[in-house]
């Protein structure tokens, strides 16, 4: 067999070279959760980004470095994927791209407010090292596993991602509440680079070099010649790896679906009425249950495991229990355990309802002496003029009548702007720690459609009164009120998060019991047929159940028992997928084949988005775009189903053993 004699190690070096290959996982998904995810995207918005014109020109600024970013790595990781094929040098590579995107990364505590091209130039910097070591560290997937346990380690370094990230963004979570200001998130970057650059220290230590390809340099060629040869090569010969890229195309279209349901769940979330508490514990349900799902779903096309019955019966399990838990629970118990949305605010006589009214709206008046100024679109970067309500002098005040509960104020920031008091139905209006609330419009760079959300503790009918003050900012060379619009925020769901995980996890318990006793009895025949493009194809399924369910989606138990239902498959989707590439890969050209999987994986985070935002403008809401993912999971999944795995499991070892021969086993 190809490459014997790097794999034919003792079982417990073995076992040292798996953990150290996962412990990559652990270390570099802190980037992938504080960095990509959680932190930094907001720190630049409203820090970084402070001087920028607005959230909308930072947030523009933030995804033009993250689009550049992954061009840059998409164009060179191929090239020097093929490089470290032809001149071994895998690790090496992984070792300065892992070293930019750490340096990088712990840069990050440098960035204070307006730094926004700092803050830029380091991003981009972090997520080149980020992305261009995932393909050399990928690449080493088929040089440390032994072909059968290519599933179970893959899907094990996702879930070691999965806890490691997930643990450092709580201990994250906590800095930044306890530090607060600029600090806590500072230094949650600088905690990125360290724990990236320790976690890192297993795989280069344990895990050799693997061997390259034999090259035999001819006169006037070298390394990066012979690369790009046979790159060209292998274009060409695109018919020889016809199973192999069948299967990158799927992967191109079903994971664009994968990628748009990470990516926009939050916001689906936010847009139904769903509280920024019920979220962000929704993100970290799936961060941390995801854990043992990768692990469950890395065996199950395992032959030499002997629970696989039981795996595969308590995945059908839950694929059925878990909408019936949803949908069921969301109508037979109280709206305020489940979360179930209640009705839109309306309006009651001069009260106004659920809505977004703008400054020179009827419904808010104005007392003393204002005047409505405009302000441009390309100040805004918006397609539409913007008006602002402009209070003069102290002691002049709007008033806002709403049917309603929360709101959101939208305004503008400068030097001139000063202190505004708050008040609800003629009496201050406090926070939860009973300090009166009020808004703040300094900032010493003009900034525009900056948002403050006012939390109101009962709903009904109220009278908002946003005054003047005779306070100022210290620095503020005046006390200015601007104010664009106010918002009616939809009713929030009450829920019971506890209650919610109680029944989720009695469910649970429920289905490991049913497993344990009818799995070997229901399934023992059906589940011999399962190998890893089974197990994928499975969670495509699972994939479009869930596009569906979130379709009808009206509680925040239903919005728990989904994303439930997202962890049992997304790990083990992913891990599979890279499993089944590198099975069908030559391990002599995995740099080379590992950079055209890292295109794919990366661009594939396009047509989704674009369909969803599309269905979301055409329909007005983002119900019927959460159906058009389903063309995604299906198309992938079926173009999936005429790729002959061993056909191009051939292919590439008859690649292996042309390349390679005995010498190139060191």
């Amino acid at each position: 067999q190809m490459n014997s004699a790097y794999k034919d190690v003792d079982q417990k070096e073995y076992n040292r070279r798996i953990w150290a290959w996962t412990m990559y996982d652990w270390a570099n998904s802190a980037f992938a959760t504080t960095i990509l995810a959680a932190v930094l995207p907001v720190y630049y918005s409203q820090v970084a980004g402070a001087n920028l014109p607005t959230e909308t020109v930072a947030t523009s600024y933030w995804s033009t470095g993250l689009s550049l970013s992954l061009f840059i790595i998409a164009i060179f990781s191929p090239i020097l994927g093929t490089i470290s094929d032809v001149m071994r040098g895998k690790k090496r590579f992984l070792a300065v791209f892992a070293g930019i995107g750490i340096v990088a990364t712990g840069l990050l505590v440098l960035v204070s407010t307006g730094d926004w091209l700092l803050a830029s130039i380091l991003f981009i910097l972090g997520r080149i090292g980020f992305s261009g070591a995932n393909v050399f560290y990928d690449a080493l997937l088929p040089h440390i596993a032994r072909d059968q346990d290519r599933d179970r380690v893959s899907t094990r370094g996702y879930a070691m991602g999965y806890l490691g990230g997930g643990i450092l963004l709580a201990i994250n979570v906590l800095m930044i509440n306890f530090l607060g200001g600029e600090w806590g998130s500072r230094l949650s970057f600088l905690s990125v680079g360290i724990w990236w650059a320790v976690f890192s220290i297993p795989l280069f230590r344990r895990i050799p070099e693997p061997p390259a390809a034999v090259v035999v340099l001819k006169k006037g060629q070298n390394v990066i010649s012979v690369s790009f040869r046979r790159i060209w090569d292998t274009i060409l010969d695109i018919r020889q790896y016809r199973e192999l890229f069948k299967y990158l195309v799927a992967f191109f279209i079903y994971n664009d679906g994968i990628g748009t349901i990470i990516g926009v769940a939050v916001i689906y979330g936010a847009e139904l009425g769903f509280g920024s508490t019920e979220l962000i514990l929704a993100l970290l349900l799936v961060q941390f249950v995801g854990i043992p799902y990768s692990l469950i779903f890395g065996r199950l096309p395992s032959k030499n495991e002997k629970r696989r019955p039981i795996f595969l019966a308590f995945i059908i399990y839950n694929i059925i229990a878990l909408p019936l838990l949803g949908l069921l629970g969301a109508r037979l118990l109280p709206g305020e355990v489940t979360g179930s949305m209640p009705e839109p605010y309306s309006a009651s006589g001069e009260f106004v309802g659920q809505g977004s009214y703008l400054a020179d709206d009827a419904s808010i008046a104005y007392q003393g002496d204002w005047e409505i100024t405009t302000v441009t679109a390309d100040v805004l970067g918006t397609d539409e003029d913007q008006q602002y309500a402009l209070s003069i002098l102290p002691g002049s005040a709007l008033e806002f009548r709403f049917n309603g509960q929360n709101l959101t104020i939208t305004f503008s920031q400068s030097d001139e702007h000063g202190i505004w008091n708050v008040s609800l139905d003629d009496q201050p209006l406090v926070d939860q720690e009973g300090m009166e609330i009020q808004i703040d419009g300094y900032n010493a760079n003009r900034r525009y459609e900056v948002e403050q959300t006012l939390e109101i503790p009962v709903p009904g009918e109220h009278v908002l009164r946003i005054e003047n003050s005779d306070q100022k900012n210290p620095l503020s060379t005046g006390n200015l009120i601007a104010i664009s619009g106010i918002e009616v925020l939809s009713p929030i769901p009450e829920s019971n998060l506890l209650y919610i995980l109680g029944l989720i996890l009695v469910v649970e318990l429920v289905g490991i019991l049913l497993a344990i006793l009818l799995g070997g009895l229901l399934f023992s025949g059906v589940v011999k047929k399962i190998d890893t493009k089974q197990a994928i194809l499975l969670a495509l399924f699972v994939y479009v159940i869930v596009a569906i369910w979130g379709f009808f989606l009206n509680s925040v138990l239903e919005f728990w028992a989904l994303a439930w239902m997202v962890a049992i498959v997304q790990g083990g989707s992913q891990a599979l997928s890279r499993s089944l590439y590198s099975s069908m890969s030559p391990a002599s050209k995995s740099g080379e084949f590992f950079g055209l999987y890292g295109i794919m994986e990366k661009f594939s985070a396009v047509l989704g988005p674009l369909m969803f935002a599309a269905a979301g403008v055409y329909f007005g809401s983002s119900r019927p775009a959460v159906l058009t993912l389903i063309l995604l999971f299906v198309l992938g999944g079926a173009i999936l189903m005429f790729v002959n795995v061993e056909q191009g499991r051939r292919v590439a070892e008859e690649e292996d053993a042309q390349l390679l021969g005995e010498s190139g086993a060191d």
